[in-house]
């Protein structure tokens, strides 16, 4: 099994690619601690077992990895690239539970329901491709009062560039597009 790697814009953060499906079409899976992944994710367990993990996001067909503030990727790096293969090549699943992370925790008033669909339908068509291709993901988490709020997932949280990214690149985009839209925040979970 050959495992591709790749920089990602946040110098803490790693993609991996398996070259197969890791959640395919489910969605996304963002566990910011061991214990989040305790009895969900036998993946992402083995991973936070190499030590030296501070984050594991999966992707469609991706995982990154943020190290801890004091890890060296030099030594970090092939201990998690055995972690992964080394899961794939047992056949225990991704997720135990077969579930990514839904449409949880939006808040709008559902008179609002027109105007978030198009938010939401622009966030998938041209900021998630974008935002996937360097290892993360940006979700919906409401929108009250002119105001989107998202939070960043994966190599995205936490990375350096990731307001100036919502700030110029979405807020910009969506202000355009959706005249309702004044402002986009960043919000954590």
């Amino acid at each position: 099994m050959f495992i591709e790697t790749e920089a990602t814009p946040n110098p803490a953060t790693l993609k991996f690619l398996p070259g197969r499906d890791v959640l395919g079409v489910r969605g996304t899976a963002d566990f910011t601690a061991a214990s989040d992944a305790a009895g969900r994710s036998p993946l992402a367990e083995r991973v936070f077992l190499v030590g030296d993990v501070a984050r594991v996001f999966f992707g469609s067909d991706f995982v990154t990895v943020t190290k801890a503030d004091d890890a060296d990727w030099t030594t970090l790096r092939p201990r998690v690239l055995g972690a992964i293969m080394e899961h794939f090549l047992s056949g225990m699943p991704v997720l135990e539970d077969g579930e990514a992370e839904g449409e949880h925790g939006e808040d709008f008033d559902p008179a609002d329901g027109e105007v978030v669909a198009q938010i939401k339908e622009l966030l998938d068509t041209r900021v998630r491709p974008a935002v996937a291709g360097d290892g993360g993901d940006i979700v919906f988490r409401g929108f009250r009062e002119g105001i989107v709020r998202l939070h960043m997932q994966g190599a995205c949280s936490g990375c350096p560039s990731s307001r100036a990214t919502l700030k110029h690149g979405v807020e910009n985009m969506l202000r355009h597009y959706v005249p309702e839209v004044v402002a986009v925040e960043q919000v954590e979970a």
